[in-house]
Parts: C-alpha cells; structure tokens; sequence
C-alpha cells in the first residue's frame, strides 16, 4: 500500500468533517432511530429502515476519516521549489496544444481534478513529481503518451 499523503490544509478539512459528523450528523441519526422505534413494529418500519442505513454510513465516514488522519503523512505547505513534490502548485504547458495548466499535488484523497487537485498518483502527478522547472516530462496516460514542459513551481 503506497503512503496517504494530506496537506494542512486536506488534513484541516478532514477534522471539520470529523467534528460535524460526530457532533451534529451522529446525535440526528440517533434522534430518527428513536422517533422510528417509537411507531411500533420494526420488521415493517421504512424510517427505522432509513435510519440504520444512514447511521451505517455516518458511522464509516468517521471511521474512513479517522483511519485516513491516524495514517496520513502531513505534506508541508511550504515545500521546496526546487522539484515538483506533493503539496506543489505546477504549471505546465503542453507545447503541442499552446495550452497552460495549473495543477496542485496533493494525496489521493484530496484529489479533485475539476478544481486543479491532482493526486500524486494520478498519470499526470506521477510524471511531474521530482522534475525542475523548465524540464518536458513525459506524460503516459491511458490515451497515449504526450509532453507537458514545467514552467513554474510554487
């Protein structure tokens, strides 16, 4: 299994979530499983149905979350600029296209490509890491292979 990486800030949202789900969304879910128990006959009751099954998720998401903080590595905000590294801001260019893109290298699970998170398992964040400002690095996706030139570190 490869390393769970978060930034401050990944790890920050995370403890958020945390918090709502197990001060807000855990006493909810309770609150309906006591109101569903109160209409009778549990065999045949839709809304106690729906509240165990919304309390099974709630209870994994505070689990997945707790686990994900208890094994993650905290990725400094400030890393090196030297080479492209997870908790990096990148822009590229592919020079064939004349098109620029900025991408942030973060870890799988803060990953979110349509708002320029890439994870740094990701095609295109596995090519970048390591790499120097200036370099074209070689980018193999399902699709084919292209050419992204690194003009900025962040």
């Amino acid at each position: 299994m490869s390393e769970i990486y978060i930034t401050l800030e990944g790890k920050k949202e995370k403890e958020e979530r945390l918090e709502y789900l197990k001060s807000v969304a855990r006493p909810e879910v309770l609150e309906k499983l006591k109101i569903a128990r109160e209409y009778g006959d549990l065999s045949e009751n839709s809304e106690y149905d729906a509240a165990r099954a919304e309390q099974g998720r709630v209870e994994t998401e505070i689990s997945m979350i707790e686990e994900t903080l208890r094994l993650a590595k905290i990725v400094s905000e400030v890393p090196k600029k030297d080479k492209v590294a997870v908790g990096c801001t990148v822009k590229v260019e592919d020079e064939e296209l004349g098109e620029t893109e900025q991408y942030k290298i973060v870890g799988v699970i803060e990953s979110d490509p349509d708002n320029g998170l890439i994870s740094n398992e990701s095609p295109i964040g596995k090519a970048l890491i390591g790499h120097k400002k200036g370099e074209r690095v070689e980018i193999k996706s399902p699709n084919g292979s292209y050419f992204l030139k690194i003009v900025s570190i962040s």
